[in-house]
């Protein structure tokens, strides 16, 4: 099998400059893969996977839309769901027709899936989530895809697939069979950067923590020190959500700082996954924080606000500190909009242990897969599909402003909407290195649109800018990011599979049962009340659910 080699994402940045991804040499030199013209695309290379069916075949599907869709629409008069620029590409290059059995909104799709699957009546090609995948394996309703993964995944499909750095395939192999194609997402993008006020660190005559104990003096004097100079007690120092574990405004990044990671698989060191939720690390971090809440450096009213109610708070002016993704930036830039004084960076996370930088945790990112009804006969039509898309957006081949960005997002029209995971990191590398060699007339594609974003923003003030500015620029959010890579911080979620029975059942209940324990510690509960609930995580199926993680993890790693 070809493919990259099964270590951290990062290492493909020592393959290829630009995250290329890695590539089989005996992939490329092969007389099948030399450079052709197909069906009028110069793909670069000559596949089976963008071949074109000499008649055309019907496809049917379901899929879910939304109102961000129904708008989109609006920019395209005459065209639909069922009819456009990217059904028509499917058709005319694959002779593929695609056709929906139904289109629902996005919070019906799976339910109504669901009764699809239930009444047996369901489509060639679906979309489903892990327990569908699992219940549609196990009644032998779907095909095994190993044949359609050998023969029509081109290469550079097989190179975007392997930049999270695991074999994702091996997720949904059941008895040796490929059950499902991931429908793959972007754990590097989920990690936390610190988000400060920095007109307020001036204000302060302080700087960005570089530990967890600047971050905590930073948090008090946000809050007692009056930084908005209004002379009114009305700031907190930290911005917290009734959910803590949103990508912005949650405490995953806080909790790092404390060697903490609540909703990770970890190795210990005699080689077995152990859950982070469990682990008495976690006390530390939540003493910090009943402490933080007792002294009103967070919200009193936290737990019942929403991460919109929070954002608002933020607009306003009354936090200036939060942890979040690389897309916070938009969120803060309100506040910016409401007082020109308002000033933001974007900053590592910290953590106090000495001499040592903090990890950064990345939980995987993989929750839906596309399946192939029993009986279809051209399975390899959803892998032709995420081929073309794939190539046609960041391919040699790519018209990144016909099929991607117009700049209206038409890549959203497309059944498949597949996208190298490293996609972002790259465009930023490719800008950072155009601007430090002055060839930014070289940059195309993403890198490019990017670009043109952030020096509307620089040469002419457009506001619009100044959010992909705070996230591209060179002291932005994936300069950060770059540096987590080369400093080995990343700490990755060791459990890829899929949940078994027992945990499915049970995983919802053990984690709103964590939820509430730790949410019940930082507004006041003993501290051993966490011990309590460990107990009673093992009790409820934790300790059974260890034992199956660990014996899909070692079985796992003996194949390699």
């Amino acid at each position: 099998m070809n493919q990259c080699p099964i270590f951290f994402w990062f290492a493909l940045f020592v393959c290829f400059p630009f995250v290329q991804g890695c590539q089989n040499t005996e992939i490329v030199d092969d007389k099948e893969n030399s450079p052709v013209m197909i069906d009028g695309i110069d793909s670069g290379y000559q596949h089976s996977g963008l071949s074109k069916y000499e008649s055309t075949i019907d496809l049917n599907l379901v899929r879910n839309t939304s109102k961000n869709l129904t708008n989109l629409l609006k920019e395209f008069p005459g065209d639909t769901l069922s009819d456009n620029r990217w059904t028509r590409l499917y058709k005319d290059t694959l002779g593929i027709n695609i056709q929906y059995n139904w289109i629902a909104e996005d919070n019906l799709y799976h339910q109504k899936l669901g009764v699809d699957i239930v009444s047996r009546n369901f489509p060639d090609v679906m979309k489903v989530n892990t327990q569908q995948l699992r219940e549609l394996a196990n009644a032998g309703l779907i095909q095994d895809l190993n044949d359609v993964y050998e023969t029509y995944m081109t290469p550079f499909t097989k190179e975007v697939m392997y930049q999270e750095g695991i074999d994702p395939f091996e997720v949904v192999r059941m008895d040796q069979k490929l059950m499902g194609i991931p429908v793959l997402e972007s754990s590097v993008e989920a990690v936390q950067y610190i988000w400060i006020r920095t007109d307020w660190l001036e204000q302060l005559g302080m700087s960005p923590p570089e530990t967890m104990d600047d971050l905590l003096e930073i948090s008090k004097a946000f809050t007692f020190e009056d930084p908005d100079q209004n002379g009114v007690d009305d700031t907190y120092g930290l911005a917290v959500t009734q959910y803590i574990w949103d990508p912005a405004m949650g405490l995953s990044g806080f909790m790092a700082g404390f060697n903490s990671y609540p909703n990770l698989w970890l190795e210990n060191e005699e080689g077995k996954l152990v859950y982070g939720g469990i682990q008495s690390e976690v006390k530390d971090a939540l003493l910090a924080l009943q402490t933080m809440y007792q002294s009103g450096e967070i919200d009193e009213e936290f737990m019942f606000k929403d991460g919109n109610q929070v954002s608002e708070q933020i607009k306003d002016g009354t936090i200036g500190l939060l942890y979040g993704e690389q897309w916070a930036s938009f969120l803060v830039a309100d506040s910016v909009k409401n007082n020109n004084k308002a000033e933001w960076g974007v900053f590592p996370i910290v953590t106090n242990e000495e001499d040592k930088l903090a990890r950064v945790p990345i939980q995987r990112k993989m929750n839906e897969y596309w399946v192939v009804r029993k009986g279809y006969e051209h399975p390899e039509a959803i892998m032709k599909m995420i081929n073309l898309h794939l190539e046609m957006n960041w391919g040699e081949s790519a018209e990144y402003e016909n099929y991607y960005s117009t700049p209206y997002p038409v890549w959203q029209l497309s059944p498949v909407t597949p996208f190298p995971p490293l996609k972002n990191l790259d465009a930023y590398l490719q800008i950072d290195n155009a601007v430090a060699n002055n060839q930014i007339s070289n940059l195309k594609g993403e890198a490019k649109a990017i670009y043109e974003k952030m020096d509307s923003y620089h040469s002419q003030n457009d506001f619009n800018g100044w959010g992909w500015a705070l996230t591209y620029g060179s002291d932005g959010a994936f300069s950060v990011l770059n540096e987590y890579i080369e400093n080995e911080q990343i700490l990755l979620d060791k459990y890829v599979g899929i949940l078994s029975d027992s945990m499915g059942e049970r995983k919802t209940i053990l984690e709103h049962k964590k939820l509430d324990t730790y949410i019940n510690i930082i507004l006041g509960s003993p501290i051993e009340t966490f011990d309590d609930f460990v107990q009673d995580w093992e009790k409820m199926g934790g300790e059974e659910i260890t034992k199956e993680i660990n014996d899909f993890y070692q079985q796992l790693n003996s194949s390699y």
